[in-house]
């Protein structure tokens, strides 16, 4: 999860499935089918289908430390019209722990192609689009070449370009953000506990109500111990990307996605975005657009205009 550091300065805590102590606007179904997907080092990933599964397939993933399961304001909406198909990246979710020392983009670029052929495998070949947020992004980004196998991709703020434009100071985030996270509350006695902190953090002050225990309800799972909460992605696994994310970080070459690109940033005035490009000519071809008064969150802040505009550009390719 790519996060802004005065997230940090207030305290970060991370959210696991199950209810929540406090009354919770968004409660998170259960899926229409699920099936299990062995890595080549043994680690494993659960898929879940939602939604209608005689619609157009839309295949979804998450941000570093974070879980699909608390983008439900998002996905929920296409739950009618849309073959869901969901998945946390290796040491998120639902995911059981794994490797610490496997914990990176060239894996989960390649737990991605086990992972798409276990869609096909348990929920029928079809036609998928991906839907991705930030390291999923740049995890699709680094797919060679990039959407291949898939109708469409659609990225929400792949962190790639600060506003700036400067590489460096992209890097300084990264450090910055890899040792804070190390530094960070691992285990929480309630649930309410990290919602309360993610509601005083300035930085998701724009989140949709309720989602701030959303949060703890699909990112902490019960203790090992049995005493409290802890993180269901480990602060060593999400600090592990922060660290070596950079070398990943880089303007795509258009000419070479093997479907059409959609990107969709946070606004970039509010400092906690990214863009997908400094070249106009790239903007224009990964038909680049940003939601207005949202930040690097932006699915979970105005999931209704992310889904209008992410179904405009399917619409207008003739996708769905």
């Amino acid at each position: 999860m790519v996060v802004p550091v005065s997230w940090y300065g207030a305290a970060l805590n991370v959210p696991n499935v199950g209810p929540c102590e406090t009354a919770n606007l968004w409660e998170v179904p259960s899926p229409l089918a699920t099936g299990a997907v062995d890595m080549t080092d043994g680690s494993r990933i659960i898929l879940r289908r939602h939604g209608n599964p005689d619609g157009p397939r839309l295949v979804l993933s998450h941000g570093n430390g974070l879980a699909i399961d608390l983008y439900y304001p998002f996905w929920s909406l296409l739950a009618e019209r849309f073959d869901l198909v969901l998945y946390d990246l290796r040491n998120h979710g639902w995911n059981p722990p794994s490797d610490i020392r496997s914990h990176n983009i060239p894996t989960f670029v390649s737990d991605n192609e086990h992972v798409f052929r276990g869609i096909d495998r348990y929920f029928g070949k079809k036609s998928g689009i991906g839907v991705f947020h930030s390291l999923s992004a740049v995890a699709a980004l680094n797919h060679e070449p990039p959407g291949e196998g898939l109708a469409a991709l659609v990225l929400f703020d792949p962190p790639i370009c600060p506003p700036s434009g400067d590489p460096l100071e992209l890097d300084a985030l990264w450090k910055k953000l890899g040792i804070l996270t190390r530094l960070r509350q691992e285990r929480f006695e309630t649930r309410e506990e990290l919602a309360d902190n993610i509601r005083r953090t300035p930085a998701f002050a724009r989140l949709a109500p309720g989602v701030a225990d959303l949060f703890a309800q699909t990112t902490l799972r019960h203790a090992s111990d049995g005493t409290g909460y802890q993180l269901r992605c480990p602060r060593a696994c999400e600090a592990r990307v922060f660290e070596y994310i950079f070398a990943y970080n880089f303007e795509p070459e258009t000419s070479g996605f093997a479907c059409p690109v959609k990107v969709l940033g946070g606004d970039p005035t509010t400092g906690y975005s990214f863009l997908p490009s400094m070249d106009l000519r790239g903007i224009a071809a990964l038909d680049y657009d940003f939601v207005p008064e949202t930040t690097h969150f932006l699915q979970l802040e105005d999931p209704q205009a992310c889904v209008a505009r992410m179904l405009e550009f399917l619409e207008h390719r003739g996708l769905v």
